[in-house]
C-alpha cells in the first residue's frame, strides 16, 4: 500500500528557480526507480516562498530504499544546493484552520 507525504522545500535566497526544477524532476526520479507510485503529484506555494511537494511513495520500504539509491541521493544533493527542509509546523499558515496556499504548475 502506497504512502501519501508533505514534502516542504525552503528555498534559499536566489534560488527559487533551481527549486522549482529540482521538483520539477522529483516525482519522474522516483518513478523510474520503482519508489513513487503513477498518481499525480500536487505542488503548493506558501506566502514566504516554500514549495510543498504531495506525492505517494509505493510503500513504506520505498521510502528506505530511497536512502540509499545514487539517482535519488544526487537529487538530493542538487536540493540541497537551492534549499533548506522545512515542516509543515514551520509555516506560518500551519496556524490557520484553512491554510490558503498557491497552486503551482510544472
Amino acid at each position: 500500500m502506497g504512502q501519501m507525504v508533505i514534502a516542504a522545500f525552503r528555498p534559499k535566497p536566489g534560488k527559487d528557480a533551481e527549486l522549482l526544477g529540482c521538483v520539477r524532476d522529483h516525482l519522474p526520479i522516483l518513478r523510474a526507480e520503482g519508489l513513487a507510485s503513477a498518481r499525480p503529484s500536487t505542488v503548493l506555494r506558501a506566502a514566504d516562498g516554500t514549495l510543498l511537494e504531495i506525492f505517494e511513495w509505493v510503500s513504506p520500504e520505498a521510502i528506505e530504499r530511497a536512502h540509499g539509491n545514487p539517482a535519488v541521493t544526487a537529487l538530493r544533493q542538487r536540493y540541497a544546493a537551492c534549499c533548506d527542509y522545512v515542516t509543515l509546523g514551520d509555516l506560518a499558515e500551519a496556524r490557520q484552520m484553512f491554510p490558503p496556499f498557491a497552486g503551482v504548475e510544472l
